[in-house]
């Protein structure tokens, strides 16, 4: 799956479009509501991450933002089929806000693992994904936990950590995918090295 120099522009656009498109159908996938949490646990990390481990970090960066752009636009491709600029009002908005960000990082560290071949990249790319989460996803969602429900930092962390045990199960299915991916397109997010002429 790899594109030459001249069509690379439409590949890239391509692969954008279509990343956001999958975004978008995790998303409305219904997902599960605990007693405890305003926000719904759904698929949107899950496909997310997968994104940007597969197409890399600019490309999920802006496939990410195409999605949250489209849903700010007034389509229901929010959890729970919502849309508008209204949903940065929810308690939901510090950790859709997060995702271009979480994009972009596990992005940068999926291209750093793929670059060391294909052992061990599951477990590599595993860490990549939390790393971007805990890191950006969670602080940036407990934040918008504060803001919108008006409650302390150890109230918002306690709701954001019924979040974690899900988080490491979608990053853990998501890279497993991805290696499946680049095994079938190593291209796809690492190019090959073309071999410099020698000179004499």
């Amino acid at each position: 799956m790899a594109a030459t120099s001249s069509d690379q522009p439409m590949f890239d656009v391509s692969l954008v479009a279509v990343f956001a498109a999958l975004i978008a159908a995790f998303s409305v996938v219904p997902g599960i509501t605990l007693p405890a949490s305003p926000v719904p646990i759904t698929l949107q990390t899950l496909a997310i991450g997968l994104t940007a481990m597969i197409i890399g970090p600019w490309r999920a960066f802006l496939a990410t933002s195409l999605y949250l752009l489209v849903g700010f636009a007034g389509l229901p491709v929010f959890a729970q089929g919502a849309s508008g600029i209204g949903v940065l009002a929810k308690p939901s908005a510090g950790y859709l806000l997060s995702f271009p960000l979480y994009a972009l990082a596990v992005g940068f560290l999926a291209t750093w693992v793929m670059r060391r071949g294909l052992k061990w990249s599951a477990v590599g790319l595993t860490g990549a994904g939390l790393i971007g989460s805990f890191l950006l996803v969670h602080p940036l969602g407990i934040v918008g936990l504060i803001r919108a429900l008006g409650i302390d930092l150890p109230t918002a962390l306690g709701i954001d950590m019924l979040y974690w045990p899900g988080d490491v199960a979608k990053t853990v299915i998501a890279s497993l995918i991805a290696v499946a991916v680049h095994k079938a397109f190593p291209s796809l997010l690492v190019q090959p090295t073309r071999a410099q002429p020698v000179t004499v």
